[in-house]
C-alpha cells in the first residue's frame, strides 16, 4: 500500500514520538532522579555549584541517579530551586539550595528516606507531609501555558519536550492546508504579546497573500527592558515550542526561511537556542522536507547588539539586515515589504509559543481562557517591591491586586504598595486605586499604561514617583536612535525638566509644559519607542500630581528618595559612641566623632548619600535618620 502525504507525515512523526517516550519513560522509572533550576534567575544564585555539589555527593555514595538541568520554575524568589522525585513520595521541590543543604539532601533523602522538610517550598503532588502547590494562594490565579514546561523538562534535550506533547502541534499542521492553519490563529483571537496585540493571524493572512518571494519568519527575542525576563525565560527553559511556532507559522505563510533574533547578552539562550536548532534538524523537524512532507523550512539565529529600539520591527529587520538598527516609516509593513523588501511575519516570543498550543488543542480552548478582546494568558515578570519575584503566567482578566498580593504575596517588610509600573519603560505607573483594573489591552491602555511585553515593577511607600519617571525616561532617552526630532530632543528636554524637579528647583508652570510637551512627542515620533517614551511621566502627572507639586512647593520628596532634597542625621540622644558601624561603611569619610560630645557627626558637604549608614546602624539604637528637606538637620 502506498502513503498518501499526510499518512508519512504522520508515520514518520509517530516514531519519532514512540522513541521519545520511551525514554522519557526510562528516566521516570529511575530510584530517584534530581532536577536543578539552572536558567539565567538560578545560576546568578548558584545553581551550578549546587549541581556539581549534588554530582559528586551521588559519585560518593555508588548512586546512580539522574541529575537534570531544567529550566525556570518561575519561583525565581527560591532559586536556586532542586526538585527530587522518588518512588514513595511526590515530588518535592527545595528552596534556596546551597552546598551544604545539596549534601544533605543527596545523604538523608534520596539514600535515606527523611525528605529534609525544613527545606521544602511545597510539593508538585499531594501529600500529607508537604504543601502542595495546588494549595498555594497563587494557584487559585496562575494558569500555565506556554510555561508548562519550563522548569520541568531539559531543554537541551529534544526527546524531553516531544515526551511532553512537542510538535504533535506541527504533526497536526501539515496535514491541514495552510489556510486552515491560518483560519484557526484567527479564530482563537491570539493577539501579539510583543506589545502592540495585533492579531498574529491576520498578520499571517497579509504576509501569505502579498507577492513576492522567498517569504520570512522572525522571532523578536530582542528583549530589553528594565525588569524583564520572559522571553529569555522561555528561550532558555523550553526553546522547542518557540521553533515549533516557527515552523507552523512558516508552513501557513509559505515562508522558507526563519530567524530567531535574541540580544548577544542572553548568552544561555543562545547556546539553548542554537542546539534546539540543531537538534531539530538531526530528526527532520528543520530543513528539507519536514516530516516526509512536501514544506521545507530552516532557521538560523541572529545575536543582536542590544539597542532597545531593535525591538521595534523596522529597525529589528534592518539589522538584521547588516544595518544600523533604525526604525523607517511604516506603511509599508514587515507583513508586506519587511526583511531584504520581501513578505515577513515578525512574532514575539511568547506569541510563538502560544501558537502549537492553538494547533493542538484548538481555537475555542484557547479563545475559553482570558477575555472576549484578550484571549489566553499573559506571562508577566514580576519585579521590584514584592515578596515572591519571579516569572508568573494568568489568564487575561486577571486584576492587579490578584497579581501583586495573592501570586506575588504583596508588599515586603509590611510597607504600603504605591504604583505598578507596567509594559516595561515606556509603560505606565498605576496607583492603588487601579489595583482592581483588569489586565487586558484594552484596559490597561485607557487607564494610560499598556500590556507591553511583559514587565511588571512593584513600588512602594518609599520610591519616589519624580525620580521613578525620571528613571524610566533616562533609560528610553539613551536608547533612543536619535532618527527623529521630537523623540530625540523632546525626550532630552523632558528628562532636564525631571532632572530639576528632583533637585527642588521646578516650577508649577513646568508641569503643563511637561504634559504638552509628552503629547507632542507621542504625536510625532516615528516608532513606538517615541510615541510611547512619554507613558511613564503622563501617568505620573495624571495619578501622582501631588507628589509633584510637594516637591516644587515644598522643596522636598515625601519619599525621601531624591538625594538631593535628602539628609542623613544622627540622634545624639540615641548614638553609642563606642559602636563604629556607620564610621567603618562610610566610603567618603563623612563621619567622625563629636570633638566634645560621646555621639558620631555627619558632615553634610561631604555626604553623597548612599544610605549605607542608615542601614548599618544597630536596630537597637536606630540612631541615624532621613530628613527632607535637608535644612531640617540641626546646626
Amino acid at each position: 500500500m502506498r502513503l498518501t502525504g499526510q499518512q508519512k507525515v504522520g508515520s514518520t512523526f509517530n516514531e519519532i514520538k514512540r522513541q521519545a517516550e520511551r525514554h522519557w519513560q526510562e528516566l521516570r522509572g529511575a530510584k530517584a532522579v534530581i532536577m536543578v533550576g539552572a536558567a539565567t534567575c538560578g545560576r546568578a544564585a548558584g545553581a551550578l555549584g549546587v549541581l556539581r555539589t549534588l554530582k559528586n555527593e551521588l559519585k560518593k555514595h555508588n548512586l546512580d541517579c539522574p541529575v537534570i538541568e531544567v529550566g525556570c520554575m518561575g519561583h525565581c524568589y527560591a532559586e536556586p530551586i532542586v526538585v527530587i522525585s522518588k518512588p514513595g513520595f511526590p515530588p518535592i521541590v527545595y528552596r534556596q539550595v546551597n552546598l551544604v543543604i545539596a549534601q544533605r539532601l543527596v545523604r538523608e533523602f534520596v539514600l535515606g528516606d527523611d525528605p529534609c522538610l525544613e527545606f521544602v517550598l511545597g510539593a508538585l503532588g499531594e501529600s500529607e507531609l508537604v504543601p502542595s502547590f495546588a494549595d498555594f494562594p497563587r494557584a487559585r490565579f496562575e494558569r500555565k501555558v506556554i510555561l508548562k514546561n519550563c522548569g520541568f523538562i531539559d531543554p537541551e534535550n529534544i526527546e524531553h519536550y516531544i515526551a511532553n506533547g512537542g510538535y504533535s502541534a506541527l504533526d497536526k499542521a501539515l496535514q491541514l492546508k495552510p489556510e486552515a492553519v491560518i483560519n484557526e490563529v484567527k479564530r482563537s483571537g491570539l493577539r501579539g504579546r510583543g506589545g502592540a496585540g495585533f492579531s498574529a493571524g491576520e498578520k499571517w493572512a497579509v504576509c501569505r497573500d502579498a507577492p513576492g518571494k522567498p517569504k520570512y519568519v522572525i522571532c523578536n527575542g530582542d528583549e530589553g527592558d528594565p525588569g524583564a525576563f520572559m522571553d529569555r525565560a522561555i528561550l532558555e527553559s523550553d526553546p522547542h515550542s518557540v521553533i515549533e511556532g516557527m515552523l507552523i507559522a512558516g508552513y501557513a505563510v509559505g515562508a522558507r526561511y526563519g530567524y530567531v533574533y535574541v540580544r548577544a547578552e542572553y548568552p544561555l539562550a543562545v547556546h539553548r537556542t542554537q542546539l534546539a536548532l540543531r537538534q531539530a534538524r538531526k530528526l527532520k523537524l528543520l530543513g528539507k522536507n519536514i516530516l516526509g512532507s512536501d514544506f521545507s523550512f530552516d532557521i538560523k539565529l541572529f545575536q543582536g547588539s542590544g539597542a532597545f529600539v531593535c525591538g521595534e520591527e523596522s529597525a529589528l529587520v534592518a539589522s538584521l539586515e547588516g544595518e544600523a538598527g533604525t526604525p523607517s516609516y511604516r506603511p509599508p509593513y514587515p507583513a508586506t515589504s519587511g526583511l531584504y523588501g520581501k513578505p515577513t511575519v515578525i512574532n514575539n516570543v511568547k506569541t510563538l509559543a502560544f501558537v502549537c498550543h492553538i494547533v493542538d488543542k484548538g481555537a475555542k480552548w484557547f479563545s475559553g481562557i482570558g477575555t472576549k478582546n484578550s484571549p489566553g494568558t499573559a506571562v508577566f515578570a514580576l519585579a521590584g517591591k514584592v515578596v515572591n519575584t519571579g516569572l508568573i503566567e494568568v489568564p487575561m482578566g486577571t486584576t492587579l491586586r490578584q497579581v501583586i498580593f495573592d501570586v506575588g504575596s504583596g508588599i515586603p517588610k509590611g510597607k504600603a504598595f504605591k504604583a505598578v509600573q507596567i509594559g516595561g519603560p515606556s509603560g505606565g505607573c498605576l496607583p492603588e486605586s487601579a489595583l482592581d483594573l483588569s489586565i487586558d489591552f484594552d484596559s490597561l491602555t485607557d487607564a494610560g499604561a499598556m500590556m507591553g511585553s511583559g514587565g511588571m515593577i512593584v513600588l512602594d511607600e518609599d520610591d519616589c514617583m519624580v525620580e521613578i519617571a525620571r528613571y524610566f525616561l533616562e533609560f528610553t532617552q539613551r536608547e533612543s536612535c536619535g532618527k527623529c526630532t521630537f523623540c530625540r530632543l523632546g525626550t532630552k528636554q523632558m528628562l532636564e525638566t525631571l532632572g530639576e524637579f528632583t533637585k527642588g528647583k521646578g516650577q508649577i508652570k513646568d508641569l503643563d509644559t511637561l504634559t504638552e510637551l509628552a503629547e507632542d512627542i507621542k504625536a510625532g515620533s516615528l516608532c513606538g519607542l517615541g510615541r510611547t517614551a512619554p507613558n511613564p511621566v503622563l501617568t505620573n502627572l495624571r495619578y501622582f500630581r501631588d507628589e509633584y507639586e510637594v516637591n516644587i512647593r515644598e522643596g522636598r520628596c515625601p519619599a525621601l528618595m531624591c538625594p538631593e532634597l535628602i539628609a542623613y542625621y544622627i540622634i545624639p540622644e540615641k548614638c553609642e559612641r563606642s559602636c563604629d558601624a556607620c564610621v567603618g561603611t562610610c566610603t567618603v569619610e563623612a563621619i567622625s566623632s563629636h570633638p566634645k560630645k560621646r555621639y558620631k557627626i555627619i558632615d553634610q558637604e561631604k555626604c553623597v548619600k548612599c544610605g549605607t549608614c542608615l542601614s548599618s546602624c544597630p536596630p537597637q539604637y536606630n540612631a541615624i535618620v532621613k530628613l527632607s528637606p535637608p535644612s531640617l538637620v540641626p546646626k
